[in-house]
């Protein structure tokens, strides 16, 4: 167990930090997953703009890696325009 301050108070930082991440990482996949379901091409046009936001949230935020960003909205734009 952490005996300064300081180090208790980082553990529980990161605790809340990492259920944050979680959290954002989890929701991003559920909406990938919707956008890769939809078959309506309307409906996955509105979606995109959306789930690419929220995979450039995670790429900026560290909690992917900016190439793996990259490669899931290529596939995803290229996905939707074969609607």
């Amino acid at each position: 167990m952490a005996n300064h301050k300081s180090a208790l108070k980082r553990i529980r930082r990161n605790e809340a930090v990492r259920l944050r991440n979680r959290y954002q990482h989890k929701t991003t996949r559920n909406a990938i997953r919707r956008l890769r379901t939809e078959e309506d091409k309307k409906a996955a046009e509105t979606l995109l703009p959306s789930v690419v936001s929220m995979i450039d949230r995670l790429a900026k935020r560290n909690i992917i890696h900016s190439n793996k960003a990259a490669n899931l909205k290529s596939k995803l734009t290229k996905q939707v325009a074969a609607l």
